[in-house]
């Protein structure tokens, strides 16, 4: 057994996420295990570009409410203790709704020659991230 310290909360960078984002670092995994895990904090509005993870990533809301979308459109509204699957290579974006603060444990895992999992594309739409928030009721 290994009690680990808590990590350094740090920003997220401009270049991937809109708005405010705070990550905490959990667990990185060391041979044989290959699990990442943080704790992400997002502010009303905030949200990540559109990436991808090579082997996938899960999403366990902690607190508030967020939104999770696709490229083929699909949009669903996350609430604290739901989780989201987002499958292998799947183009996706997740974030906090307009008016709520969210936060999650993201979890994922390296690919098999230790590099980085995640692809990061472009921003989201200003429309795109507006539309989420209204097509979705607010339940």
């Amino acid at each position: 057994m290994e009690l680990k310290p808590v990590g350094a909360t740090v920003k997220t960078p401009a270049a991937a996420f809109t708005g405010d984002v705070y990550l905490t670092p959990i667990h990185t995994g060391t041979g044989p295990s290959r699990m990442t895990i943080a704790l992400v904090r997002f502010t009303p509005g905030a949200h990540t570009n559109w990436h991808s993870h090579a082997v996938g990533q899960t999403l366990h809301v902690t607190e508030g409410v967020g939104l999770v979308g696709t490229r083929d459109g699909d949009v669903v509204r996350i609430h604290a203790g739901e989780t989201v699957v987002c499958p292998p290579e799947e183009e996706h974006w997740h974030g906090a709704a307009a008016t709520t603060f969210m936060s999650h444990l993201a979890m994922l895992e390296a690919k098999p020659d230790g590099s980085d999992p995640t692809t990061w594309l472009e921003p989201v739409t200003d429309e795109d991230y507006e539309r989420a928030n209204t097509s979705i009721s607010p339940a």
